[in-house]
Formats: C-alpha cells, sequence, structure tokens
C-alpha cells in the first residue's frame, strides 16, 4: 500500500475511534502521527526487543532507557525503512533517552514547553502497542499530573501497552506533552507519561555508543521508596481505604501543602464514612489549588447530600470556569437537569 494512502487510513482510523469523544485538529493529529517511530534491536537470546519513540529534533528520537537493557544494538523502524542509532544520551533515573540517527526524513514533534495542562484535558496516546508496525491510538483525557524533580509527570486514561514504552501522549491539536512510560498492573490500570521539561537536561547528558544500557528508573524502586503519588495507586484501584489514608497522611507530612495529597487523604476519609474529616481534607485541598475539580466534585456530592443547594450551585460555578465541559460532567454525576 502507497505511503500517503496508509497514513490517510491511519488517520481515517483515528478520526474514526475519536470523533464521537472530542473534536481535533486533523492535520496537526496527522502530523503528530508521523512523529512516532519503532524503536527495535535484538536481546541477549537473539529475541526481537522493541518500543516506541518520538522525533523531537531533526534525527533526533526520544524513547525510554528501559527498553535498552539487554539491547547491544538498537536502530529506528518506520514502516519498511531503517535507520541505524550512532549514539544516545541516557538519563537512567528519569528513564529518557535521546537517540542520534541520520537520513531520518520526518519532521519533529511540535513541543510546547510549560504547557498547561488540565485535570478532565482531552489527549491522544500514539505508538507502537503490541509492536503493531503502525501506530496504534488511543484517546483519553488527563486524571491527574504531578509535579516531581522538575516536570510534571501525567497520569491518564489513554491506554498503551507493551511495545509503545516511549511513544508520545498529544493534546488534540498534535503538541507533545510527555513520553508513555509505565501503568499499574490490572484491568483498571493507571497510565503515565513523562514530562517533555525533561529534553531539556536530557540534551545536556554525555553522549554514549554504547549499548545495553543499564540502571533502575525511579518507578521501578521499592514501594515504599517511589514517589508518593505512585505509592496511592494500588491501594486506590484495590480499595484499600485504610492504606491509602496512611500513605496520604505520609504525603501531607512530607509536602504539607500538596494537594493531591490532601485530595487522596480525603477520597480515603471519605470511603471510610468520616465525612466530616474528608470534607476539611478536600476544602485544604481546593485551597492549595483552586483548580483541583477532584476535590471539587466530591465537596459538591458531600453537599448534595448534605442538601446544601447553595454549596452545589457556588462549585458548579467554580468548576464552570476551569472547564464547561467538567462543569456539565458535575451536573450529570449529581443528576442535575441543567446545571447545578
Amino acid at each position: 500500500m502507497p505511503r500517503l494512502t496508509t497514513r490517510l487510513v491511519l488517520l481515517a482510523a483515528l478520526l474514526a475511534f475519536a470523533q464521537n469523544v472530542f473534536a481535533i485538529d486533523q492535520q496537526k493529529v496527522l502530523s503528530a502521527l508521523q512523529t512516532v517511530v519503532m524503536v527495535r534491536g535484538y536481546n541477549d537470546t537473539g529475541g526481537l526487543s522493541y518500543g516506541s519513540g518520538v522525533v523531537v529534533a531533526q534525527n533526533k528520537v526520544m524513547t525510554n532507557c528501559h527498553i535498552f537493557r539487554s539491547t547491544k544494538q538498537p536502530w529506528i523502524a518506520h514502516g519498511e525503512d531503517t535507520y541505524d542509532v550512532f549514539s544516545v544520551q541516557a538519563d537512567r533515573w528519569h528513564d529518557l533517552c535521546l537517540l542520534t540517527t541520520s537520513n531520518l526524513p520526518f519532521k519533529p514533534a511540535n513541543i510546547v514547553m510549560g504547557h498547561d495542562l488540565k485535570r478532565g484535558q482531552d489527549i491522544i496516546s500514539i505508538g507502537h502497542s503490541n509492536g503493531a508496525p503502525s501506530p496504534l491510538t488511543s484517546a483519553g483525557v488527563i486524571n491527574s499530573t504531578y509535579t516531581f524533580e522538575g516536570g510534571r509527570v501525567i497520569r491518564s486514561n489513554a491506554a498503551f501497552r507493551m511495545g509503545a514504552s516511549g511513544s508520545g501522549i498529544f493534546d488534540v491539536e498534535g503538541n507533545l506533552l510527555g513520553i508513555n512510560t509505565f501503568k499499574t498492573p490490572g484491568r483498571h490500570a493507571y497510565f503515565y507519561s513523562l514530562p517533555i521539561e525533561w529534553l531539556a537536561d536530557l540534551e545536556k547528558l554525555p553522549v554514549e555508543t554504547t549499548f545495553p544500557i543499564k540502571g533502575k528508573a525511579f518507578w521501578e524502586e521499592d514501594d515504599d521508596k517511589k514517589p508518593f503519588f505512585m505509592q496511592i495507586a494500588l491501594p486506590e484501584i484495590n480499595q484499600d481505604w485504610p492504606k491509602l489514608a496512611k500513605i496520604a497522611q505520609n504525603w501531607i507530612n512530607s509536602d504539607p501543602n500538596n494537594s493531591d495529597a490532601w485530595y487522596e487523604l480525603g477520597n480515603a476519609q471519605e470511603n471510610m464514612q468520616q465525612t466530616e474529616e474528608a470534607k476539611a481534607a478536600y476544602k485544604k485541598s481546593v485551597m492549595l489549588d483552586g483548580s483541583n475539580t477532584d476535590s471539587l466534585f466530591r465537596l459538591g456530592a458531600i453537599a448534595q447530600s448534605a442538601g446544601d443547594k447553595a454549596v452545589v450551585h457556588d462549585i458548579n460555578v467554580a468548576i464552570a470556569n476551569i472547564s464547561k465541559d467538567l462543569a456539565q460532567e458535575y451536573s450529570h454525576m449529581l443528576g442535575c437537569d441543567m446545571e447545578c
């Protein structure tokens, strides 16, 4: 199949999947699709390892370092075309590698540093999940972002699978927001993407020419050494509310001005029927970050249960000032006919 036809088929599939989810800029998303490549290499046992990458500069591909731990000589692939990898700059702790190749004919992804990421923001994940030769797309929203070591780690519900490590998460205008890297286990997984802001420091690291790339990433630490935003994931998914409350409290003790930590404490307390304590935690969360719609949603639900229509309405106004779509979701959650 001719390449242009293939691209149009890929875009048509993307649009068919996403058209009922959100409005997208077709041309910009098609351009983003062309920045995603496959990264391949033979491992120590002779098997073929694979991951994904995103073109971020001329002849430069950003990906995850963990896909090179048993690969002596990787290469970049796009369709039937292959490109040798000559060197790498590796940030092992942050699990980001910047590959250098030559004659790569694709324009870099559009990158907007300091992008204003918001909860509920529509996003698209594009990568070679399951080693598919053509990049696959997954639509979703940002569930939360976590400030960590100079960037904001993104948690979303845009699914990616094995083979998509190092792929891109984009907004609906095709801007690269981050690099898809790890997920929690299980059916109701959380999906995490590393911040594109870390590219600036990655570009300053020494150039290496030897593979494999060894070294533990922060997200592979023992559970009690992981960042708190990771420690809360499994207790939340498994509805282990006492454990979630304990971790959230430890998070608050470490960082008392973290809005997400207070939300998680409130979430645990509310599910343990400690309504007044939860209400206080949610209020503290909103005081620290007025755009924390997770906490606003729960405060609205508590107010509705108490029959406090004025607070329900005030929260609806506050959410609408952040996002009209989220305000509609809030109204729908509380069963209001139009708006609360």
